[in-house]
């Protein structure tokens, strides 16, 4: 008998090739009770994994119908990440490296302005801290501390966009420019680097002090 474990992988990937399954479905492809189904399904439901709505019918009770949710449709490959650099190689060569820089800047701004506001009205440490937070928000698995010389260090050790900060040094002179304006100082610098071969993005930021 299948684990509950790969009963559940069996569920969705179900739901992911007939999008839509009533209990009674789901029991006969798998060769499982309904009640056996019902109670995975209250698993995944838990983890909100898959969602339910109620379809009329002709006669008697309405039917449960099942779907996969937006974060269970997260779970299978994406390629995203070589399509951006497939679509970065054509601009660069219909456009040109200038075209590509512009690309990146234009993301730097607009990150820039969408964080803006998180960072008015705080001490700089909490801008360091406030910055680690949106990094993290983003999937970068940031750790930051103060070191006993005041500056503070802050780490990514993940990069969603590795593959294209690999192909495109841009992108990680762009992050090091947005930090710099996020956080109001130019004495930022970027001592490990995760597309250049390092463990992680470590980065040593100072305040600046008004003369």
């Amino acid at each position: 008998m299948a684990n509950n474990t790969s009963t559940r992988s069996e569920l969705i990937h179900l739901l992911k090739r007939y999008r839509k399954l009533t209990v009674t479905e789901m029991a006969g492809q798998l060769g499982i009770t309904e009640m056996a189904v019902r109670r995975h399904l209250n698993t995944l439901e838990r983890d909100r994994l898959i969602e339910s709505t109620l379809v009329r019918q002709a006669m008697g009770r309405p039917l449960s119908v099942y779907q996969l949710s937006e974060a269970a449709d997260e779970q299978f490959p994406r390629n995203y990440s070589g399509l951006t650099v497939e679509f970065m190689k054509d601009i660069q060569e219909i456009a040109g490296d200038k075209a590509v820089q512009e690309l990146f800047v234009r993301r730097e701004n607009r990150l820039n302005e969408k964080y803006k506001k998180r960072m008015e009205n705080k001490s700089f440490e909490e801008k360091v801290a406030e910055l680690a937070t949106i990094q993290n928000e983003a999937g970068y698995m940031v750790e930051w501390e103060k070191t006993e010389d005041g500056q503070f260090e802050l780490k990514e050790f993940n990069c969603p966009i590795a593959k294209v900060a690999n192909e495109y040094q841009q992108a990680c002179s762009c992050e090091l420019s947005l930090f710099q304006k996020m956080l109001g100082t130019e004495k930022i610098e970027r001592t490990q680097c995760l597309a250049k071969g390092g463990s992680y993005c470590k980065y040593l930021i100072s305040e600046e002090k008004n003369a």
